[in-house]
């Protein structure tokens, strides 16, 4: 598999904190990772270090091999990474046909695999509320829009951070579905969540952050039985 992104050696700092250490990445081709660790350990960075939301003041990003250590999101985006961020951003005066539009484009190398009438296929609740602006939805629903406009813009790495924070048991059942039905169309994914156990089960390989360095990089189904690990590095 070849590496889309691959980022080394990562230094990141907020003022004076320090908050990533030497922190090392990659992201292959059709592969699925979980990023895991408690709260507080730099896994929300170490996204927006990528994504150049933050400069790292050491280290490199590459994404498609193209030197992208000090790209701004924009640049980051064009080579085909969408992000769904925490909190889901999405564009309350707008409704849901509106929200998903303002985003779509083709993907890098001009691909349309995702068009508006697939993201509604994958998402057929949000069928029944083009028309309600995006603060008039649920959390459950906000989340699904979130997915489906990045999707809109075609990509080859989602990004997905706190993929169901404060959701309902049905409706996380329903965001994991989906989240299994697009990576099996082959994008790459990143995967924060605080259910360890949906990441382990959702991905092929998974690291484990402490205190901003990476100290655990393994297979998902091998970490999933070395509970002495869980419980070391996730309180769990």
């Amino acid at each position: 598999m070849s590496a889309l992104i691959q980022a080394q050696g990562l230094h990141t700092y907020y003022g004076e904190s320090h908050i990533l250490h030497g922190v090392d990445l990659h992201i292959n081709a059709g592969e699925s990772i979980g990023l895991l660790g408690r709260n507080g350990m730099g896994k929300s960075t170490l996204i927006r270090t990528v994504l150049g939301h933050v400069t790292a003041t050491r280290g490199s990003i590459t994404v498609r091999g193209k030197n992208c250590s000090r790209a701004q999101p924009h640049q980051v985006a064009k080579l085909g990474v969408a992000y769904v961020p925490e909190g889901r951003g999405i564009f309350p005066n707008l409704d849901v046909r509106e929200n998903l539009l303002v985003a779509a484009r083709p993907g890098f190398g001009g691909r349309q695999d995702w068009t508006y009438e697939r993201v509604l296929q994958t998402f057929p609740r949000l069928t029944e509320r083009l028309s309600h602006g995006g603060q008039q939805l649920s959390g459950g629903e906000q989340q699904m829009l979130a997915i489906g406009r990045a999707l809109m813009t075609n990509p080859d790495v989602l990004i997905l951070d706190e993929a169901t924070e404060g959701l309902a048991p049905l409706i996380i059942a329903e965001i994991w579905r989906i989240i299994g039905a697009i990576r099996s169309t082959g994008v790459s994914t990143l995967i924060v969540d605080r259910n360890y156990r949906k990441v382990l089960a959702n991905t092929d390989r998974c690291v484990v952050l402490e205190k901003g360095r990476v100290v655990e990089e393994k297979d998902s189904a091998t970490l999933s039985q070395q509970t002495d690990l869980l419980t070391r590095y996730l309180g769990v």
